[in-house]
């Protein structure tokens, strides 16, 4: 039977969730309270310059093509990607660098060169890594976190000594290279925690990065945005932006009503992809599910302080994708996750997706992304953020053999507070609730409320976790739920 359903937010879960829900048949409005599409992967151009506000790394594009194919699609009809080559480049002290290139045996020709027997140990891992991403994808990621027996297959069985080991160990165990290491801890961080924390099963996000590679929608990440829209509307989904959400109405303990913008309107359904924590803060409180105290006692993964930057040259020894290495790990890891508080000296991240895709800034000009992981909550004022830019672009100018500063005739910075204004996210976070032992699978914030018939959730809080292919994943899972009852 057809429902008439609002979907909260206009992010990859949220518009992922519209499609299936529409394609089944029913009412389906969108609603966002920002004046842009994407939540997270908006976009913004200035002066000539394209900048992707979040997501940048176009990973698991397997998950991508799964989705595009529930509605007959493919990604190609909506927009081009290249495979990068390098992936991505790592920069370590004195400006030394490590690419990693878009196949496995380049990958294994950079280990053997940096550490005895490294493509052997490299292929050891990489197999395993493969063997439980194929699990993942296939046994676990696509189930609704509704029970723990959903975790319980043979193959998952096979491999439950891994649920209580961690990367960091595994790594440490087989490679000795610091540099190395760095590099196989660096992709589960896109997790949320520290290797330390992260269950061994989750290597299977290096098997993400070496074997399936990273790749470059043209024009940018929020192509993707775009072209999910274009398959929304063309199913019939109605999409509204600039449109507040101020309560969740609900009668009987069932879900009957928004007020939208002061206006109420009646819905059977209301699922949210907004922030979870703030999604039941529109409920009067005796209809949530979860307390301040719940909430605060979770690990969430990092905030960002971001820098969306506009040069007048073309910049020398960087590539797409760039990891800056340069400092210790584990140092600005603990002042993330352990005492949170302002790192010292941070490691950050920069691309330039000028450098393989032209159209997004003028001709002879860089555009240039930078990101400080930050733990969320933290204090956030112009004068810290100017001191973080100085820093990185000191150490950028030093590590990459060129002058830039004088080079910048555009800047914006985005940080803790717009995090929290722009999204309504919990304590700024920028990525979610990580993916640790204790927060995995139905140990999370449920898909479908305990407390409130017809009103249910999506997105980086819920299952099956942070990263935008898990967003899409959550959207099918929780229309499925949703046609369940």
């Amino acid at each position: 039977m057809s429902k008439s359903i609002a979907v909260i937010g206009s992010g990859f879960s949220s518009l992922a969730a519209a499609c299936y829900l529409a394609k089944n048949g029913n009412s389906v409005e969108v609603f966002e309270k920002n004046d842009s599409l994407g939540g997270r992967a908006r976009r913004f151009k200035e002066s000539g310059f394209t900048f992707d506000m979040g997501p940048s790394w176009y990973w698991m594009p397997d998950v991508f093509e799964r989705f595009f194919a529930d509605f007959g699609k493919k990604p190609s009809d909506y927009y081009e990607l290249d495979k990068l080559d390098p992936g991505y480049q790592v920069v370590f002290e004195n400006g030394e660098t490590i690419e990693i290139g878009d196949s496995l045996d380049k990958i294994y020709k950079i280990f053997d060169r940096e550490e005895k027997d490294g493509a052997k140990k490299l292929k050891k891992f990489i197999d395993n890594a493969r063997k439980n991403y194929d699990i993942a994808i296939k046994d676990l990621v696509y189930k609704p976190g509704v029970s723990p027996l959903e975790l319980v297959t043979p193959k998952t069985v096979a491999k439950l000594g891994e649920f209580f080991s961690t990367v960091d160990k595994d790594v440490e165990k087989d490679f000795n290279n610091e540099k190395l290491k760095q590099i196989l801890k660096f992709p589960v961080l896109f997790l949320g925690a520290k290797p330390s924390e992260t269950p061994s099963f989750y290597s299977f996000m290096n098997y993400a990065d070496f074997g399936l590679g990273t790749w470059h929608p043209k024009g940018g990440f929020h192509e993707v945005i775009a072209g999910m829209v274009k398959l929304a509307e063309s199913l019939g989904v109605k999409i509204n932006t600039n449109s507040t959400i101020d309560k969740i109405i609900v009668e009987d303990k069932t879900t009957k009503a928004l007020k939208i913008n002061g206006e109420t309107k009646d819905f059977d359904v209301v699922l949210s992809g907004a922030d979870y924590h703030h999604t039941e803060t529109l409920l009067d409180e005796k209809h949530r599910q979860y307390s301040e105290n719940y909430w605060d006692k979770k690990v969430f993964a990092p905030s960002s302080l971001l820098f969306y930057v506009g040069f007048d040259k073309k910049l020398e020894n960087v590539k797409h994708h760039n990891l800056f290495f340069d400092v210790d790990f584990n140092t600005h890891a603990k002042d993330i996750y352990t005492t949170p508080k302002w790192p010292k000296e941070p490691l950050f991240y920069a691309n330039f997706t000028s450098k393989t895709d032209p159209g997004t800034a003028p001709e002879g000009h860089e555009n240039g992304f930078f990101l400080i992981p930050i733990a969320p909550g933290i204090e956030d004022t112009e004068e810290l953020r100017e001191t973080y830019f100085n820093k990185i672009m000191t150490r950028f100018e030093a590590l990459t053999g060129q002058s830039v500063k004088k080079n910048i005739i555009f800047k914006k910075s985005f940080c803790v507070n717009d995090f929290v204004k722009d999204y309504n996210s919990y304590k700024g976070n920028a990525y979610g609730m990580a993916n640790t032992l204790l927060q995995t699978a139905f140990l999370r914030p449920k898909l479908k409320s305990k407390k409130v018939d017809n009103l249910y959730f999506t997105g980086q809080l819920t299952v099956p976790g942070p990263g935008v292919p898990p967003a899409l994943i959550s959207g099918k899972l929780v229309s499925e739920l949703i046609e369940k009852n």
